[in-house]
């Protein structure tokens, strides 16, 4: 048996976040839970870094396009390590091979018959990499998507016929209802294929940060046609035959809803178009949010992974996303969330539990394993409701209800929990009833057995520790549907609590004490003094006799037009700045530099030998207070 799951190709105009970490935790636990079913898996993941977006975020950080996009995966594939993914495939789309094959691919597309030559006209969102059309478009027209600003592009590309395959697409998704996942995504694109499909640029001339047009290397190739075919690139598509006939089609694309169009309208009719099976299931999950806004670099609100898992282990993490966002729709990640459930569902439920259980076969039975006596009514009842649970478990992630199958693992734990507290083994030792305490204790541990084997795929860190403490090694997946699988006689370790509660300060006092020297603490009113605001760079211009002033016209808004004198000459060039929000100290009195009068001074991060302007995304009207 094999299973193909892949993430979503992660851009690189910029660092890995808790959003891109959440698809690959998710891809991992599926990948772990496969593995111990006995499937043969194949896990990727990967960088896209091709695209518009890709080579403007490298000219803005000063460095060539091939230098950005390697520290940038490097990061992402650290992160990966760091998070214990266990992904068997890392691929990058400016790897020269996965390039030749995406010639190839769109070369055979051609030959089809479903790749023509023709004038593009409409709008374009850079920062999604996305062709809209006129009634597509959202308020003011900006991306229906990410809510930016678009541009009106107007130049030759080729096209890829998308409309041909409209009804074979409708046929498919009626005669495979699992072809798209939840339900509600399949819904949408049902819609969008009902209402007819345009046919697709799929080419650019404005830049060449790309894979060049097989035989007319003027246009680069789109970059989300050279990113989905990442997926049978890098199992071997077409050089490797064995391999790719072994793997493909996918049994699972994970992927966020935003990009669930590409994925299930125009990559299923790219595959269609040169031969290839399609994929069995696409699985849109939902948005992760901080205060109800979507996790994003723009908004400055992108959580570092590294935080959490550096503060509370990785496994809390893992258990925190699948358990708390319910798997396939939005979800709201919080500190407090977290902690909420570390304190509740892990250190109560399940630490102690195991805890409590183990200082009692230590105490009454030698630290080894209790032969069981004879069940009772109440035992075997329990042992029927947990093997009915785990069969529950079994078809809830066979079927990707991840947060449904944690929850079926916490019901056991409560069920064991109230079984311990109904059979009170503390009285039965207290009374001599060492052959009943015996039965108790070993069901109880019994049941944590199989707990740490269904949380394996999710905390494999906890659930190895959890398995050693009873005795055990690996988890077997065969444990889960008998019962009396643990060995009387074996010893068990009795250690500290599996995890330690913690207290969340809801306000950390900070004293001048704790900040790193250097830093002087100032009072909030002080910082009111400072009036800072967002400011559209209008033109820039080298200050001659200079090598790093430049002279900015910046235009705050009800505050007019000002000019300011910024020594980043050397960082950027006085074109990449136009038309960029840049926030500004709007109250600093004048200055001359160089003999050039500055009337303010703009924010910029200094990075080792960088310096990065400090920039407000989404349109941000010029003149807004910051605050």
């Amino acid at each position: 048996m094999k299973f193909y799951i892949t993430t979503p190709i992660y851009y690189v105009n910029s660092e890995p976040h808790v959003g891109s970490a959440y698809t690959t935790i998710i891809a991992d636990i599926i990948a772990r839970y496969k593995r111990m079913m006995g499937y043969k898996v194949f896990f990727l993941t990967g960088t896209d870094e091709h695209g518009q977006k890709v080579y403007q975020a490298a000219r803005a950080a000063g460095k060539d396009p091939q230098q950005f996009c390697d520290e940038l995966a490097e990061k992402f594939a650290q992160l990966w390590k760091k998070l214990q993914i266990t992904n068997d495939g890392f691929i990058r789309t400016t790897d020269p091979k996965h390039m030749e094959v995406v010639q190839y691919f769109v070369k055979k597309m051609l030959e089809n018959g479903d790749v023509y030559k023709g004038t593009y006209e409409g709008w374009y969102c850079v920062p999604c990499e996305s062709y809209w059309s006129e009634d597509e478009l959202g308020p003011n027209r900006t991306c229906p998507s990410c809510g930016r600003e678009v541009k009106f592009i107007r130049e030759d590309n080729y096209f890829f016929r998308l409309s041909k395959y409209r009804d074979a697409l409708l046929e498919h998704y009626r005669k495979h209802p699992e072809f798209v996942q939840p339900d509600f995504r399949r819904n949408e694109m049902l819609k969008i294929l009902e209402s007819g499909l345009k046919d697709l640029s799929i080419t650019r001339t404005t830049f060449s940060w790309g894979v060049p047009m097989p035989d007319d290397p003027q246009h680069v190739i789109y970059v989300w046609v050279d990113a989905l075919i990442n997926y049978v690139s890098a199992i071997g598509y077409p050089t490797d035959p064995e391999k790719f006939n072994e793997f493909w089609p996918a049994d699972l694309h994970l992927i966020g809803k935003e990009i669930n169009r590409f994925h299930s309208i125009i990559w299923p009719a790219m595959l269609m178009s040169v031969g290839l099976p399609l994929p069995k299931t696409i699985f849109a999950h939902g948005w992760l949010t901080v205060d109800g806004q979507k996790i994003s670099k723009s908004l400055g609100n992108a959580i570092d992974p590294k935080y959490f898992v550096d503060k509370y282990g990785n496994d809390v993490l893992r258990f925190y996303l699948v358990r708390e966002i319910v798997f396939g729709k939005d979800g709201d990640f919080s500190e407090k969330g977290l902690v909420n459930r570390l304190n509740s569902d892990l250190a109560n439920d399940y630490g102690n539990l195991l805890h409590r259980t183990l200082a009692m076969i230590e105490k009454h039975f030698d630290s080894q394993m209790p032969e069981p006596g004879p069940f009772e009514d109440i035992d075997e009842q329990f042992v029927q409701q947990v093997l009915q649970k785990v069969g529950q478990y079994l078809i809830q992630m066979d079927s990707y209800q991840l947060t449904d199958a944690v929850e079926t693992v916490m019901q056991i734990l409560a069920s064991a929990n109230k079984y311990f507290d109904e059979r009170k083994p503390w009285l039965l030792a207290k009374q001599g009833e060492t052959r009943k305490l015996a039965t108790v204790l070993y069901n109880v541990c019994e049941t944590l057995k199989k707990v740490a084997i269904m949380f394996h795929p999710i905390m494999p860190n906890s659930s190895q520790e959890v398995l050693r403490r009873l005795g055990e090694t690996e988890p077997r997946a065969e444990h889960l549907r008998t019962w009396r699988t643990l060995n009387a006689g074996q010893r068990i370790v009795h250690a500290e609590p599996l995890f330690q509660k913690v207290e969340l300060k809801t306000e950390q006092k900070i004293t001048q004490e704790t900040v790193p020297q250097g830093v002087q603490l100032v009072d909030i009113n002080e910082f009111k003094k400072l009036d800072l605001r967002v400011a559209k760079v209008l033109s820039a211009e080298r200050i001659k006799g200079s090598e790093k002033l430049l002279k900015l016209l910046i235009d705050l808004g009800e505050l007019g037009t000002r000019q300011i004198v910024a020594g980043i000459a050397k960082y950027y060039e006085p074109e990449q700045l136009v038309g960029k929000c840049i926030v500004v100290v709007a109250n600093l009195k004048p200055a001359k530099l160089m003999g050039v009068e500055s009337q303010g001074m703009l924010l910029a991060a200094h990075d080792g030998e960088q310096v990065k302007l400090v920039t407000v995304d989404g349109g941000a009207t010029p003149g807004s207070k910051i605050s």
